[in-house]
């Protein structure tokens, strides 16, 4: 019953003038890292079951990059979700889903990835800490249903920084 959640933090993105943070785009750095993100995936990890994605323009960009095709949902509520507000979603996914990729923003993703995390003294926890930089991705395990993922419940296998 091993589970698989990947947490994503977007791709670099821009700030051109005008424009509300949830449209800001991804810059030209944040596409090819969100590619390098993806190519990372597809050779280190299970195929991806499924994908939650903020609504905000930047993350839906950041999906289209890495080239993963799993079924997405669009989530408003991860743009500015608290760790607590991303487990609570990451508990209602199907337990057919064996690898969840959830496409988001900080603090959210590495403060999600962190209490979650049953070994924060492994070396992928100390490097996550440390920082979590725009296209970084954290791998947890878990060996239990979906819904029963709870703060420590999960184990920090990975922590990539595409570059």
């Amino acid at each position: 019953m091993a589970r698989t959640l990947i947490l994503m933090r977007h791709g670099k993105s821009g700030y051109p003038d005008g424009v509300a943070d949830h449209d800001r785009p991804l810059a030209p750095r944040g596409i090819r890292e969100a590619g390098l993100a993806g190519e990372w995936l597809r050779d280190t990890q299970p195929a991806v079951d499924a994908v939650l994605c903020s609504t905000a323009t930047r993350t839906r960009e950041t999906l289209v990059a890495t080239g993963i095709t799993a079924p997405v949902s669009y989530e408003k509520s991860i743009y500015e979700a608290s760790p607590r507000n991303l487990i609570e979603l990451i508990q209602l996914t199907d337990n057919a889903v064996d690898t969840l990729l959830v496409i988001g923003h900080a603090p959210g993703m590495p403060w999600t990835a962190w209490e979650l995390a049953s070994n924060r003294d492994s070396l992928a926890a100390a490097e996550m800490s440390s920082k979590f930089p725009t296209s970084a991705l954290a791998v947890l395990t878990f060996e239990r249903p979906w819904q029963d993922a709870e703060p420590g419940t999960g184990e920090l296998a990975r922590f990539h920084v595409p570059r």
